[in-house]
């Protein structure tokens, strides 16, 4: 009843984009320019080096914590604050505020530094490499899948000296791959946490348009085409490993798993973790690949529908943005309310070692802050907000390119993959 629901309230919402004229569109995307005042006061230099300062100083103090602290990941703080504080906790600033992540990014704030003193020494540093531009997004994807599976596949994802390496391995790739081929350049482009954050900023009442900081309606910053190499890949990569953490939820995949550890849990117990590591990363690549797939194959459904003289694989892609961003949400919200908790306590004794620096060690958090009827509503809500929010963003680009005929022509292929893409959504969260 509930899926059939959601249906049609997708094809409502369809109907009225229809309405939706291009001028409007054009309007919503410039916004209104924010005051003189506050955009000096955002761009200032001031605000960046604060920014970044105390960014630089929580991602050493985190890895500290991981590499030196107390091995247990109840007492350690980087665990919850890398998977609860930073990977679910700046999602909704980024989409509520705008691209907040480009003044906390803390390997580019190093990395600004490191430029700073340098010039001040009066030393000269130009980039040896030129960064293939083929390459686009993909060092980014593979960054972000590489987190996911750290997450989701690794036998002990919240072990503080799993998590220490972790963040040297890529804190290194990072400062290396600006120092090679540019700060900006690296970045944007294989840094998969600014590629990500930078997307769901998009979806923010808070942008830029002509240099200007601007206040738009929200999701118009998604409206244009995105033609960087690798981009559906990436976003694929933040559809499909989402899914593939509700798919683990499975019974079916629970078993499969089990007959694979079976065999040698008992006496080679270390060849059991290997085998199910490396078969979770292979079924999170295949998630990832039927997502991509299933985007590729709508988008040659509608060229053939209305022959463009263009490739529409780019110029859609961005409209899957909000059903990444309520497919996280309806997976994760729940986890970071309950979780969130125990950051204050843990702040207080971040090495586990027995201090009580902000007199909240003996915070006890509520184990149960939202009651099941909450959580379900919520995430099923959300799910079908984010398709329907994905299906206006897609019409308002069609219109934007196409004819009228040819723009809702463009949109019959894009509505069957996001029915499809809601029915998978609802499937999976009835998983568990």
């Amino acid at each position: 009843m509930l899926w059939g629901g959601g249906v049609v309230l997708i094809i409502s919402f369809v109907a009225l984009g229809v309405l939706w004229k291009r001028p409007q569109l054009e309007r919503r995307q410039q916004g209104r320019p924010l005051p003189d005042g506050v955009e000096r006061v955002l761009r200032s230099t001031a605000l960046r080096v604060v920014g970044g300062g105390i960014s630089a100083g929580l991602l050493v103090l985190v890895f500290l914590t991981a590499l030196i602290g107390e091995p247990s990941s109840s007492v350690n703080l980087a665990p919850t604050f890398v998977y609860v504080a930073f990977w679910l906790g700046l999602v909704p600033v980024q989409v509520l505020f705008g691209n907040v992540w480009s003044v906390l990014n803390p390997w580019r704030a190093t990395a600004d530094a490191v430029a700073w003193a340098w010039q001040k020494l009066r030393l000269d540093w130009e980039p040896p490499l030129n960064y293939p531009e083929r390459l686009g997004l993909w060092p980014g994807a593979v960054a972000l899948f590489s987190f996911a599976a750290l997450e989701l596949a690794y036998a002990e994802p919240a072990s503080p000296r799993a998590l220490a390496l972790a963040i040297a391995l890529y804190s290194y790739a990072m400062w290396f791959g600006m120092a090679a081929f540019g700060r900006e350049t690296w970045d944007g482009h294989a840094n998969g946490f600014t590629v990500y954050f930078g997307l769901l900023a998009r979806i923010a009442p808070f942008g830029e348009h002509e240099g200007r900081l601007v206040l738009r309606v929200p999701l118009s910053g998604l409206a244009g085409a995105a033609r960087t190499p690798g981009i559906v890949a990436f976003v694929a990569v933040m559809l499909g490993t989402v899914g593939f953490d509700g798919l683990t939820r499975a019974p079916f995949w629970q078993n499969v798993v089990a007959d694979v550890e079976a065999p040698y849990i008992l006496d080679a117990p270390r060849t059991a973790e290997l085998l199910t590591t490396g078969l979770t990363i292979a079924a999170m690549l295949g998630c990832v690949l039927l997502v991509a797939l299933a985007y590729l194959a709508a988008v040659k459904v509608a060229e053939w529908m209305i022959e463009p003289d263009r490739a529409l694989a780019p110029e859609f892609i961005l409209s899957f943005v909000p059903i990444a961003l309520v497919y996280a949400v309806a997976h994760y919200f729940s986890f970071l309310v309950s979780q969130g908790q125990y950051l204050w306590p843990l702040a207080s004794d971040p090495f586990g070692f027995g201090w009580d620096l902000f007199g909240g060690v003996d915070y006890a958090a509520n184990i149960a802050p939202l009651s099941p009827n909450t959580i379900k509503w919520t995430q099923w809500v959300s799910l079908v907000a984010g398709h329907v929010a994905g299906l206006i963003v897609a019409h308002d680009r069609a219109v934007s390119i196409f004819p009228e005929r040819d723009a809702l022509r463009s949109q019959y292929a894009m509505l069957a993959l996001m029915v499809l893409y809601t029915l998978t959504g609802l499937w999976l969260l009835s998983l568990g």
